[in-house]
């Protein structure tokens, strides 16, 4: 009995005391003017049909300007009206402040910001709020997962609607769905010569991108590159906007068209993969790669410069980005004597396939459509692994052909740029740290390149860039700390960016960009030293001989040496052992010499 009466006083305390909260909670909500409580439901935004091309105009952003160009010819060559949005400065990410939610990372606060700022010039420039809105449009990537990254679309919506801009339309490109729209929207159809443009252009983006920074610091005459550059890229724009869109009925045989009209179906499936064909292997748009490379080539360099070389990781936007999203990281590294090492967005899209093959297969037991089948149910078990196969077939395949474009690519521009670290090996080297499954963000593949690129000798620190408070980054600096235990000649730094800051930043890469240096310098001496040639005497056989010099002259890889001046030292003394002429003038000063 007095048991019972216990409970019962405890119950009415209880329930005393969670009236007060709630009263409490009531009145504050109230001073606050939230008294009233709405259940969100997502707005329907209003469709982009097809019937607006001709007047509304795309808007994207926050890739390099390379990029950017590519993606805008496919855009135009298309039949849509496109522009690029400005690279994102620290004005727009204090407008994503003022506009958007409390506790974004700052790429929100950039890509936000940017958007909403660059609406407010077209308003200056004339235009009503209402024309902007009828007439423009925002194209982005989305996703989900434990990452703010989920939260963009919602932030975008939020700013533009605080801004003034409510109704603006966002079409969202779904990042879990790899190169498949999430939009559905009838004004942006994805028809095989888009997406094999996109593709075309994603590639050129990367390739050139990675050639800017692997010439430039080497060049003889400055400022050439950047010139040659934006040359290369207009010669490539100009080809992915106006060249002839290919079609059966125009490729076939006059006697073959009545029968290609009568069969829909066979039309369809020869018009795809010809357009395919064409888009790859075409011969303007192979002339057009090969007319790069040229220009390109005739860049003068001096590849026994001895710098750093310095690999880039962290979170994908501020890794690519290139200016105050990342405190103009990489030319900041360059006018400290550093080599550049980007990372492709290629590399992005091998991971995601990667990861959705190999989440299927954990998945496949779970999901089969009969469980625990024994020995003997042939049929059973063959049905469940017909199952997976076309879950993990198709983004084999997929993979394979992503890996074997881009490399094709590489080719074609010379074909100096890396080619991509397979994901399997780089999952293999981070699972002792960090397991493949594991999502958010770059997942393993911050942790696995970190290894790869150190124990392969690759670079002589890695620099990983990461927004403020990036939870799957934090995730993956706690890993590192155990990897660089590990690994002790590793330099290793990470660095949050943010709008403010970029002061403190620049100095702790200082401070490990020496550490490099001296890194560099010990690789070059020691390959002076093994060889037994002197820097005038490497110098002076190049000068001879001005192939060396070209931009794209592929010098082959020493293993151990990760330096561009270490491995052309190496090479170019390889050359000077074999050349007998060399030798014969070498031994004939030497001569010379004792003589006087």
């Amino acid at each position: 009995m007095p048991a019972t009466v216990n409970e019962i006083v405890q119950t009415d305390f209880e329930v005393e005391i969670q009236a007060r909260i709630d009263a409490e909670r009531a009145r504050l909500r109230a001073e606050a003017g939230l008294a009233r409580m709405r259940e969100f439901k997502k707005p329907v935004e209003r469709t982009f049909t097809a019937a607006e091309r001709d007047r509304v105009t795309i808007l994207f952003g926050g890739l390099t300007w390379k990029h950017e160009e590519m993606i805008k010819a496919v855009f135009h060559g298309s039949g849509y009206r496109c522009e690029n949005i400005p690279t994102p400065i620290v004005a727009d990410f204090q407008a994503g402040k003022e506009y958007g939610n409390n506790g974004q990372c700052n790429p929100t606060y950039f890509t936000v910001g940017n958007l909403v700022r660059y609406l407010q010039s077209l308003e200056q420039q004339g235009l009503s709020r209402q024309e902007i809105i009828d007439n423009y449009v925002f194209f982005t990537a989305g996703s989900c997962g434990p990452c703010r990254f989920g939260m963009y679309e919602a932030e975008y919506r939020f700013a533009l609607q605080n801004s003034g801009f409510e109704g603006f339309r966002v079409l969202l490109f779904q990042q879990t769905d790899g190169i498949k729209a999430a939009s559905g929207e009838p004004g942006l159809k994805f028809s095989v010569d888009f997406g094999m443009g996109m593709l075309n252009a994603l590639n050129l983006g990367d390739v050139l991108n990675e050639l800017v920074y692997q010439i430039r610091p080497f060049e003889v005459n400055k400022g050439e590159t950047d010139k040659v550059i934006q040359e290369a890229a207009k010669t490539l724009t100009d080809t992915l906007r106006d060249r002839k869109r290919w079609h059966i009925r125009d490729a076939a045989p006059t006697w073959a068209r009545p029968y290609l009209e009568k069969h829909s179906k066979i039309e369809g499936i020869g018009c795809t993969l010809g357009k395919i064909a064409h888009n790859l292997y075409g011969k303007e748009y192979v002339d057009a790669l090969h007319t790069c490379r040229e220009s390109i080539n005739s860049i003068q360099v001096d590849r026994l410069r001895v710098k750093p070389v310095i690999k880039i990781t962290g979170e994908f936007w501020a890794q690519t980005t290139e200016g105050d999203g990342n405190f103009n990281m990489f030319a900041f590294l360059e006018k400290e004597g550093a080599q550049v090492l980007v990372e492709p967005i290629a590399t992005w899209i091998s991971y995601m396939m990667y990861v959705a093959k190999e989440g299927a297969k954990a998945r496949a037991e779970v999901e089969a459509p009969y469980r625990d089948p024994k020995w003997y149910e042939v049929k059973k078990r063959l049905f469940n692994d017909l199952r997976l196969f076309k879950k993990t077939g198709g983004l084999t395949v997929g993979s394979g052909m992503w890996t074997y474009f881009y490399h094709r690519t590489i080719k074609h521009m010379g074909g100096t740029a890396h080619h991509l670290v397979p994901q399997k090996e780089l999952s293999r080297l981070a699972h002792p740290f960090y397991h493949q499954l594991a999502r958010g963000g770059e997942g393993y593949m911050e942790v696995g390149k970190n290894v790869y690129y150190t124990v392969n000798h690759l670079c002589h620190m890695v620099l990983a860039l990461k927004p403020f408070g990036c939870m799957p980054s934090t995730q993956s600096d706690g890993v590192q700390s155990r990897v660089v235990n590990k690994y002790k000649d590793m330099i290793f730094l990470p660095i949050e960016t943010s709008g403010e800051g970029e002061v403190n930043a620049h100095s702790r890469v200082q401070m490990a960009l020496a550490e490099a240096k001296a890194k560099a310098r010990a690789e070059f001496q020691s390959v002076l030293d093994q060889t037994g040639k002197s820097l005038d005497d490497l110098r002076e056989y190049v000068a001879d001989h001005p192939h060396l010099s070209h931009a794209l002259y592929k010098v082959p890889h020493r293993e151990g040496l990760a330096g561009t001046a270490a491995q052309f030292a190496a090479h170019v003394s390889d050359l000077m052992d074999k050349d007998s002429a060399y030798r014969r003038r070498a031994r004939v000063s030497m001569v010379e010499q004792r003589a006087a």
